[in-house]
């Protein structure tokens, strides 16, 4: 929603301001230079990356306009989810977790917390690290090794989409003077012409430089940027999972490892321990 909500005060003050210097609109709508620039952006990115990074792309951006997901409500609901599986181990011992880890899809306790459940990445994590914990061949260090390579490996490939946003982004001045040489090239071919033909070619050439400049900084710089954003606070909803494994793979008591994921919370997004103590009884 603020992307979109973004992108209309970047484009609706730039055509405001336009206008109200006595601009035309229609000079800015070139679209032979749309066509030039957008184009060459577009081939830039199928010429760098696979196929499964363009899909990536689109459900990046799709994911930035529906807004973080990750709220207070959604980490208080983690918590819940982890006490549980850590106070269902400490009654019936590891063995009742195996089924849980082996049939989240099954899974009675993954089904009562809807955001976990569709966080799938989470999901895989969790129950991949719980089957290594019921082992009880894994020491502790070992474990967080394995946990943050996970992570660490995760975290870079979820990177190049907004790293190919960020380069096509830093690109796009470069289309816009490719476009701009193209117009200057129309230009020099029709002097001779009337003054306001060649004024037209002018002004089109221009528009090519500055629509690379405004879909740079005003586009794909500020998409890359909450692309981003949302990367980071996956990761911070993952350090929570991180950290309550752990706690709880070296045998500290649930509301302790629980309280281990919570301190990994940004302060703007997490519940007081009071708070917590009241959800994890029910309240």
């Amino acid at each position: 929603m603020f992307l979109i909500i973004g992108l209309a005060v970047v484009f609706g003050s730039i055509i405001v301001g336009f206008t109200m210097a006595g601009g035309q609109i229609s000079v800015l709508i070139q679209i032979s230079e749309f066509i030039v620039i957008g184009g060459a952006g577009l081939g830039s990115i199928l010429i760098a990356n696979p196929p499964s990074i363009i899909g990536q792309i689109i459900k990046g951006i799709l994911g930035v306009m529906k807004g973080n997901k990750f709220t207070k409500n959604v980490y208080t609901e983690l918590l819940r989810m982890l006490y549980e599986l850590f106070m269902l181990a400490r009654r019936e011992g590891m063995v009742a977790l195996e089924a849980h880890a082996e049939r989240p899809h099954e899974s009675d306790i993954f089904k009562k917390y809807p955001s976990f459940a569709a966080n799938h990445h989470a999901q895989e994590f969790l129950c991949d690290t719980l089957k290594v914990v019921i082992t009880g061949t894994v020491q502790p260090f070992d474990l967080a090794e394995m946990m943050e390579t996970d992570l660490d490996t995760h975290h870079k490939a979820a990177e190049k989409v907004s790293d190919v946003i960020q380069t096509t982004g830093d690109a796009m001045p470069g289309f816009g003077i490719v476009a701009a040489v193209l117009g200057v090239v129309i230009t020099m071919g029709s002097i001779g012409g009337s003054p306001e033909e060649i004024g037209h070619h002018v002004a089109a050439a221009l528009v090519g430089t500055f629509i690379g400049i405004l879909l740079a900084y005003g586009v794909f710089a500020p998409i890359a940027a909450a692309l981003k954003g949302h990367l980071d606070s996956e990761a911070q909803y993952m350090a929570c999972i991180r950290a309550a494994l752990l706690a709880f793979a070296r045998g500290d008591a649930p509301m302790t490892a629980v309280e281990f994921a919570r301190r990994n919370i940004d302060p703007g997004g997490r519940c007081s321990f009071t708070e917590m103590e009241v959800a994890l009884k029910g309240g």
